[in-house]
């Protein structure tokens, strides 16, 4: 994990938003980068490590500094969706259970950031992916802008005109829109699932199609626009696949489906955020609370 979240990223930012956006932040993974990435012996109240609340605060002071978004959401969730779970056995399944030290911090971690004068929502049952998603279409049928902040390629899939993935690189703020999308996996935003389907996704335990990788995943979704297009191709016969390739998919077809709705975002409908400013009277009290002293006397000072 990258240490950078202990001072938030620098004030380079590459192409912001011309308008103020809406940030919405993905706060498991990055209550998850910062407890990784700063030292636990950051102790505040009744003794016990603060590394991630204070990397995740600070990450976002500094996100929020650069951006001056309209409104932030911080979006929570749970750690696998049950509905995932049930399609899918092995979603999830290789990931270890969350430290205890990190476990009190995510507990504390809603009520810090809603002193903070931003929205707080938790997706329930589903997980904070679904929640951001939400969330970038409740604003663009607004026509509004959405920035969301995540590590997450799945979020490719939310990306269009008015919505953008802001990634955390070093000290740097990096934006992914449509043509970045198109540049690092070859497809369309809206082809992301179909993508992760057949190309497979580690992290999340989805193992895709037999001997497809990134580049033929790809081309196959260019050439054909979809999974099930292809599928129905492999299906059909003929000259379009090698029979190799089409065997492979004919026999993979159920779980090639599978494997999709997995990687599909669930399509919810929050209320739009309204406009919010930091708190920082609240924010410092809070952050006092914890016993992140430095971190208010931040706050307090506008820095």
């Amino acid at each position: 994990m990258n240490g950078a979240a202990a001072d938030g990223p620098s004030a380079g930012v590459e192409t912001p938003p011309a308008v103020a956006p809406l940030l919405v932040v993905d706060a498991p993974w990055l209550l998850y980068r910062s407890h990784f990435g700063l030292p636990s012996s950051i102790i505040g109240v009744e003794g016990r490590p603060v590394n991630a609340l204070l990397g995740m605060a600070n990450a976002l002071l500094g996100v929020v500094g650069a951006l001056k978004p309209r409104a932030v959401a911080v979006c929570f969730g749970a750690e696998d969706a049950a509905h995932r779970v049930r399609l899918f056995s092995g979603y999830h399944a290789a990931r270890e259970a969350m430290p205890p030290a990190l476990a009190w911090q995510f507990a504390r971690a809603p009520e810090l950031f809603a002193a903070w004068g931003w929205t707080v929502a938790n997706a329930g049952a589903l997980e904070a992916d679904d929640l951001l998603g939400a969330y970038a279409e409740v604003e663009s049928a607004a026509a509004g802008d959405t920035v969301i902040l995540t590590a997450d390629r799945d979020m490719y899939q939310c990306v269009e005109e008015h919505t953008r993935v802001l990634h955390l690189k070093g000290g740097e703020l990096e934006f992914v829109d449509v043509s970045g999308v198109e540049a690092r996996y070859g497809i369309a935003p809206a082809q992301v699932p179909d993508f992760i389907a057949l190309r497979g996704d580690p992290s999340d335990g989805i193992p895709g199609a037999p001997g497809i990788g990134a580049k033929t995943a790809a081309s196959l979704l260019v050439r054909f626009g979809s999974l099930e297009a292809l599928l129905a191709a492999a299906d059909a016969g003929g000259d379009d696949l090698r029979p190799r390739l089409a065997q492979t998919l004919c026999d993979h077809a159920e779980a090639l489906r599978t494997f999709r709705a997995v990687a599909t975002l669930v399509p919810i409908h929050p209320d739009r955020p309204p406009d919010a400013v930091l708190d920082v009277a609240a924010a410092a009290a809070a952050a006092d609370a914890l016993g992140l002293g430095q971190l208010a006397g931040r706050l307090r000072a506008g820095r």
